[in-house]
């Protein structure tokens, strides 16, 4: 919690399903009656549009660099769209966060998980989200979710997608009360009862 607002992030391997996800639980979240704001990282603010599109579709940068730009999208997104919200109570689920980044660069690009997670905790001055939905997926299941079309990260091999996976779960199971993992093969409504069940526990629901 973050004075009354809460914070859910839904994390996953490209093709995993979080934006279908996110949108069942923005549906269940307003016919409670709360308010929720949705956004995505990168992305979510007019820098943020800009870093992602540098990012995912530009010519290459370097990992490092790539490491630094999504931790200066984070370090605008939670000053300009994440901490206002949740200050003035409302939900804030956002599609990809900090993990995204210790998992991607940190394990896939290998440039050590625990110097991007710092990297990353500097930007968001420390914010964790209440709920991180880990939506796990093979490699092989995303690649063929995604079709032809691919960015800069959903291009490169299984081997960085099965990296980036393991760490999702790693990290999810070195701090169960955290995290929820769901299976990402089955069907998306059931998916979507797992995450509801979670936070009616929390009672948010």
């Amino acid at each position: 919690m973050t004075d009354s607002g809460y914070f859910i992030a839904f994390e996953g391997g490209d093709g995993a399903g979080k934006s279908t996800q996110v949108g069942h639980l923005v549906a269940a979240l307003e016919a409670a009656g709360r308010e929720v704001v949705v956004t995505r990282q990168p992305g979510g603010t007019a820098l943020g549009a800009a870093l992602r599109n540098l990012v995912l579709h530009g010519e290459h940068i370097t990992a490092r660099a790539e490491a630094l730009v999504f931790a200066a999208d984070k370090a605008q997104h939670v000053e300009e769209v994440i901490l206002p919200s949740l200050r003035r109570g409302a939900v804030v689920v956002t599609d990809r966060y900090v993990d995204s980044s210790v998992a991607y660069q940190g394990a896939g690009r290998a440039l050590g998980a625990q110097e991007v997670a710092d990297l990353q905790s500097w930007a968001v001055a420390g914010l964790t989200p209440d709920l991180t939905v880990v939506v796990d997926v093979d490699p092989a299941t995303g690649r063929q979710r995604r079709g032809d079309t691919h960015d800069r990260m959903e291009s490169e091999a299984d081997g960085f997608h099965a990296a980036v996976r393991e760490h999702f779960l790693t990290m999810a199971k070195g701090e169960p009360a955290r995290y929820l993992v769901v299976d990402g093969s089955a069907p998306a409504e059931e998916i979507a009862a797992q995450v509801r069940e979670r936070l009616e526990q929390e009672g948010l629901l």
